[in-house]
């Protein structure tokens, strides 16, 4: 295999084993002017035109074979730094990481089945799924009996593929639909798996974005599967476009994002950065986030993590239906980031739940599943979560003896009827009555019922006059 290029320049060293691969990004300037908030962003979204960018992300990337190591997630990230300047980084078969070992890199030029009359019953080139991931090579010719131990079908939906993988057992197989094995007749097939399994390495894509502070929100998503739009590709577009769109924002935290494949992507980039763990404060892992079902979130490990807490309110003022899951340890890279060796704040952010739509995991996962007005919409929901987690304060109310006369500071409408005015007033005292240096602003937010950004306006307006002082 061809040793990977070593990017040399003004990006940060990486961890010991890692390589930097160059980037191909019309996006490489990263000190971009900051002259916007998160709360300024958000009044000027434009959601529908947001989720056509996403969706656009999603085709490009639709086709591509993609797996946990190889080519093929080599050539999604680099895609993606059409969009955001990611950097590209590796680390060989066989490094080590806690108690797992980085596997051998796949790769996949053809695959097919041909019957006696030298037609492709089931043909690789025509859908990606056809293969199993991470099938061995495999030339023969076989009976259908033969062939049928390593064929996987869906009866219960027989114009569906399914997806299978067998990372860390070596075989292989052939995913079809019930009705192609129907048609497939008797006599001898020739079975072709055109692939290699071999020390290569495993690729992930990383952009941190520094703030005001070092302390960070982490944003991870799955790179590594094939054609599946809602599982896979939506949080791999949604969190490109979230790190574009904060590359011009004022921005307290420092935010790193990570596109690696799952479970084993996630071990080991824990395994080499132990060093900076303490400073992830917040982190979300986005998935299915394309679909129309409701919004879905999975809590962190924690359970009251400030970003559970956040999420769960943004949810609620959304008005829509919404559900919210305790931890479980089963699902995506949560799993890995809230281990009890690691525990760090982070929950999962999705639309329908992994394996709680019927096209999860099959061929029917496709561009018809996904769309741009649940993608943008999304993005939308992630934005509000983030400027909460941007704005949330604890305050100490400087004249906490009964309440101060707002009118003579400008704060108090001089006539009724204002509703405006009604509602900003409403927020100010709540947030006057419970700023005792225990309550933040969004627990503030939760116990009135408001919603944080009206909080957090409010608290500046009374921080300005001097009624209001950070509690530390």
């Amino acid at each position: 295999m061809k040793t990977p290029e070593h990017r040399s320049g003004d990006l940060p060293v990486p961890a010991p084993g890692l390589v930097c691969k160059p980037m191909q990004s019309q996006f490489l300037e990263q000190n971009l002017p900051r002259d916007r908030t998160l709360r300024e962003v958000l009044e000027g979204f434009d959601s529908c035109r947001e989720g056509e960018k996403s969706y656009a992300i999603v085709e490009a990337l639709y086709p591509i074979c993609r797996s946990i190591t190889g080519d093929g997630i080599r050539e999604s990230l680099r895609l993606l730094q059409r969009t955001v300047p990611l950097q590209l980084l590796e680390v060989p078969s066989g490094t080590q990481v806690f108690d797992w070992t980085v596997p051998k890199e796949w790769n996949i030029r053809d695959g097919y089945i041909k019957n006696a009359k030298g037609e492709r019953v089931v043909d690789f080139q025509r859908s990606n799924l056809h293969v199993v991931s991470y099938s061995v090579p495999v030339r023969r010719t076989m009976s259908l009996p033969e062939l049928e131990p390593h064929l996987f079908t869906l009866p219960e939906t027989p114009d569906w593929i399914p997806y299978r993988t067998s990372y860390y057992r070596e075989t292989w197989g052939f995913c079809l639909s019930q009705r192609q094995l129907e048609g497939m007749g008797e006599g001898e097939f020739e079975v072709c798996i055109d692939s290699s399994l071999e020390p290569g390495y495993l690729s992930f894509g990383e952009y941190r974005i520094q703030g005001a502070t070092d302390d960070e929100v982490l944003i991870s998503c799955h790179a590594c599967h094939p054609s599946l739009c809602n599982d896979n590709l939506s949080g791999m577009a949604t969190a490109a476009r979230l790190a574009q769109l904060l590359q011009g924002v004022t921005l307290r935290y420092s935010y790193r994002f990570l596109w690696i494949p799952g479970t084993i992507g996630s071990i080991t980039w824990l395994a080499r950065h132990e060093a900076i763990l303490p400073r992830i404060k917040h982190g979300l892992v986005l998935s299915c986030v394309g679909d129309s079902g409701p919004f879905t979130f999975k809590r962190s490990r924690r359970g009251d993590a400030e970003v559970d807490r956040a999420v769960e309110h943004v949810l609620r003022q959304s008005g829509q239906n919404f559900h919210v899951l305790d931890f479980t340890p089963y699902g995506y890279d949560e799993r890995q980031y809230c281990s009890p060796g690691i525990n760090l704040p982070v929950g999962c952010f999705m639309r329908t739940q992994n394996g709680g739509y019927p096209q999860y995991h099959t061929s029917a996962d496709d561009l018809t599943l996904v769309t741009p007005a649940s993608l943008g919409e999304s993005v939308v929901q992630l934005l509000r979560v983030l400027q909460i987690l941007e704005e949330n304060r604890c305050y100490l109310n400087c004249n906490p003896k009964c309440e101060p006369q707002l009118g003579r500071r400008g704060l108090y409408r001089q006539m009724g009827g204002l509703k405006d005015a009604a509602a900003r007033e409403t927020a100010m005292l709540w947030v006057l009555n419970l700023s005792d240096g225990q309550h933040d602003l969004l627990a503030i937010a939760v116990r009135s019922g408001l919603p944080f950004a009206q909080i957090s306006c409010a608290a500046d307006a009374l921080e300005e006059v001097g009624l209001l002082a950070s509690a530390g």
